[in-house]
């Protein structure tokens, strides 16, 4: 038990810097193939589909960047959860039916785990932590 307390930093950091990452690499893509997301958030029919593919994008990849960092990490996680309740909501709900399908979809696992550390926080080994720790010590 106490080997699990001293690396209780461990998990946290993995799981931001992994799914940071793939954030990151998702936003951008939505931005550098533009016009492609563009065009597919309009076949889907959202709206603005211009600007919503522009902020979708810089929420990703700003967002998984910040993940990764540790940096804001709470208020990083709320248009991430919102941008993927979007998803959620106007692509692939419309075409769930069951129970079974709805709990096996990507967007509500990336939902919770945005939840996770929108409750949890980012763990010792982030900028959020260090940050804290020095105010704490200044003030």
């Amino acid at each position: 038990m106490a080997a699990t307390t001293r690396l209780d930093w461990l998990a946290p950091l993995l799981l931001r810097l992994v799914f940071g990452y793939f954030w990151a690499e998702t936003g951008w893509a939505k931005l550098v193939n533009h016009a492609g997301f563009a065009e597919r958030f309009a076949n889907w029919g959202v709206p603005f589909p211009d600007l919503s593919a522009t902020l979708s994008g810089a929420t990703d990849l700003v967002g998984g960047v910040l993940l990764m960092l540790g940096l804001m990490t709470r208020l990083t996680t709320l248009p991430m959860i919102f941008n993927m309740v979007i998803a959620l909501a106007l692509v692939v709900l419309p075409s769930i039916s069951m129970l079974d399908d709805f709990v096996e979809l990507n967007e509500v696992l990336y939902i919770l785990v945005l939840f996770w550390l929108f409750m949890a926080g980012p763990g010792r080994a982030s900028l959020d932590h260090l940050i804290l720790k020095r105010m704490t010590r200044a003030g």
